[in-house]
């Protein structure tokens, strides 16, 4: 946590402070090659990890105590919590806070806990909250099971063609789903000695919905499971709970995760907990042992604090950080940039056939996930960003680095949607139908494609030479498509028409589209038109649910670097936009090399979750600043 107000630095030439910030980016590298922003979130990670082992019966004096500084240092003056930096007020996040603090020993007399007792009773209780924090509560007894979703485990059976099979769900979704449908399933209840009474209004439940839309449909689908859950098919139901256990062991990574990522991961070992594995049953040990190596400790003038990263992002980091230096005009045989390239390509996931077989089962494997571990689901986004870095890297083994390329082009390309455009983990994960179900109240369910992600595959295929291949002219195609009124486009995992932008002009124009189109135009006079006074860019992540945020808000180092990476890529160097952008780089630059971002400009879920990357204000200006200097790579 920072202390002291930061120096800012004296004045620098743009060069000056390229070398700072590569200097700064550099002493960050691990010694086996390898970038690791922490990836912050918000405090549900930490009210969850502490309802996660006071359920398992594993939750300690000092743990729950280094939590309970982090989440009462993050509440708001009005009481309440956020899911990002000066974000608005959340009911969900509130409510789970609360009751992990009561855990703490904090008496709802406590001042901090009556001002979080009044927001969540204003916003309308318990009542209100998402389905997931009512899960929790009834894991409890604080919520009825009786008055949640029903989920049975049967739907395991449902084959890939029927509607709500398994695979219709974002692979996040899904690994989520499958181990949670066990979990409701036996409906746990495991009593507190507090209640959360003080946070009830006793509001009834809202009415039906008419019959005849899909919300009427689903509810009347809830009553026929419901009336199934209570005189099952024994058999057909054991075998079912069998199946499901089956299919989380079987998708446990070698780090102990599920998906490297925390809502499966946690609910995978309620899951096998509650299907009577031991703690110390090799899967359920491993799973709570990598819990503990997503956990950071900080001191801080009232003690320790702990909190959970909810994921970890070193290739992604990792090969953003490698652009960045040869951006900068670092050797492309340089020691850290050779090491880095080595550690990528130990980790390149080769022979492993995870979800995305399922709809692509004829292409060959390859690419890279996010994660340290996680080679059940490569992404396409990761992939394309360490293509892009790797073949830029001189190598002393290139024909590995080309054996490796080629898979990674190779399998991102046969992971194309139908309609042109590319997802992150799936092709083709369409199916809206999930999206109605009554428990899917909580962020994206499904992955389809989006214009950041097939931008960066496209301006991956366009540096591998694949600009004239019907491919990638699908891809041109779908993201001219997908371009908004306004000249924009939607950024699906950064903030927001910032990042989309600022991440398809250079695909666009790598993709064989002149700067002088009017695509490209309108994309120019967007950025122009959204320039703050101070010459940045910023965008508040209530962009995604309050359209009047739209390219608004401060001014932060990694999204002003997206702008100026689109106004460079449109031949708009010499511009007065670009001018300011470069001199406010410059102007906020600290006297370490570094940038200072606490706003969150990261996406999980848009409209739910969303993410401080603590690398961003680093990678994006260095190639910001870089490309402004010694120009576009090749």
């Amino acid at each position: 946590m920072t202390l002291t107000a930061p120096e800012r630095s004296a004045t620098r030439t743009p060069r000056a402070a390229l070398d700072a910030a590569v200097a700064f980016l550099r002493a960050g590298r691990h010694p086996d090659g390898w970038w690791q922003g922490e990836l912050e979130t918000n405090v549900t990670m930490d009210a969850e990890d502490l309802l996660l082992r006071e359920f398992l019966g594993i939750r300690t004096d000092d743990e729950t105590a280094e939590a309970a500084r982090w989440i009462r240092s993050r509440q708001r003056a009005d009481g309440s919590w956020a899911t990002f930096q000066d974000g608005p007020p959340d009911l969900s996040t509130t409510i789970e806070a609360w009751v992990a603090l009561r855990l703490a020993g904090d008496a709802p007399s406590d001042e901090h806990m009556l001002r979080a007792q009044t927001f969540v009773v204003a916003e309308g209780g318990l009542e209100h909250a998402r389905v997931f924090t009512r899960i929790w509560l009834a894991l409890f007894g604080l919520w009825s099971w009786d008055e949640l979703p029903d989920m049975p485990p049967e739907l395991i059976f449902l084959p890939k063609w029927f509607p709500l099979n398994v695979y219709d769900w974002a692979c996040w979704a899904r690994q989520t789903v499958v181990p949670l449908t066990v979990v409701a399933t036996l409906r746990p209840c495991r009593p507190l000695p507090f209640g959360v009474d003080e946070l009830r209004t006793g509001a009834v439940a809202p009415p039906l919905a008419k019959p005849w839309t899909w919300a009427g449909a689903f509810q009347r689908l809830d009553k026929i499971l419901r009336a199934y859950s209570r005189r099952p098919l024994r058999g057909v139901r054991r075998l079912a709970m069998r199946r499901a256990a089956e299919w989380v062991l079987a998708r446990q990574e070698a780090d102990g995760s599920w998906g490297g990522i925390q809502p499966p991961w946690v609910y995978s070992l309620l899951c096998l907990h509650l299907l009577g594995y031991p703690l110390d049953h090799p899967a359920v040990a491993a799973g709570l042992r990598g819990l503990d190596r997503f956990l950071i400790r900080e001191d801080t003038p009232d003690g320790v604090v702990r909190r959970l990263e909810a994921c970890q992002s070193p290739v992604w980091d990792t090969c953003l950080a490698v652009t960045a230096l040869l951006d900068a005009g670092v050797p492309a045989d340089d020691p850290d940039v050779l090491a880095a390239a080595d550690w990528m390509l130990a980790e390149e996931v080769a022979g492993v056939r995870g979800d995305w077989a399922v709809r692509r089962p004829d292409i060959p494997t390859g690419g890279w996930a996010f994660e340290f571990d996680n080679d059940g689901y490569p992404d396409t986004d990761d992939t394309a960003e360490v293509v892009l870095a790797l073949r830029r890297v001189a190598h002393p083994a290139p024909e590995r680095v080309r054996a490796a390329v080629d898979r990674g082009v190779a399998w991102t390309v046969g992971m194309q949607s139908r309609d042109g455009g590319w997802g992150a983990f799936d092709a083709d994960n369409t199916r809206v139908l999930v999206t109605k179900l009554p428990f899917c109240d909580f962020g994206a369910v499904i992955d389809p494609p989006s214009a950041d992600v097939t931008a960066h595959v496209v301006e991956m295929m366009a540096a591998e030479g694949l600009a004239h291949t019907t491919e990638c002219r699908r891809g041109v195609d779908w993201l001219l498509a997908a371009q908004e009124l306004d000249g924009s486009w939607f950024g699906r995992w950064g903030a927001n028409h910032v990042y989309g932008t600022g991440g398809v002009v250079p695909a666009l124009v790598a993709g064989g589209i002149d700067p002088d189109t009017p695509p490209i135009r309108r994309a120019v006079a967007w950025l122009e038109r959204h320039q703050n006074d101070d010459g940045g860019w910023g965008e508040d992540l209530r962009s995604y649910e309050d359209p009047s945020w739209i390219g608004r808000g401060v001014s932060t180092a990694s999204q002003t670097a997206w702008a100026l990476l689109a106004l460079l890529a449109a031949g708009e160097r010499d511009s007065a936009a670009t001018t300011r952008g470069v001199q406010y780089l410059v102007d906020t630059q600290l006297t370490d090399g570094s940038w200072e971002e606490t706003l969150y400009t990261g996406t999980g879920f848009p409209g739910a979750f969303y993410i401080r990357y603590h690398l961003y204000r680093m990678v994006f200006p260095i190639s910001a600043l870089g490309r402004y200097l010694n120009g576009h790579p090749s």
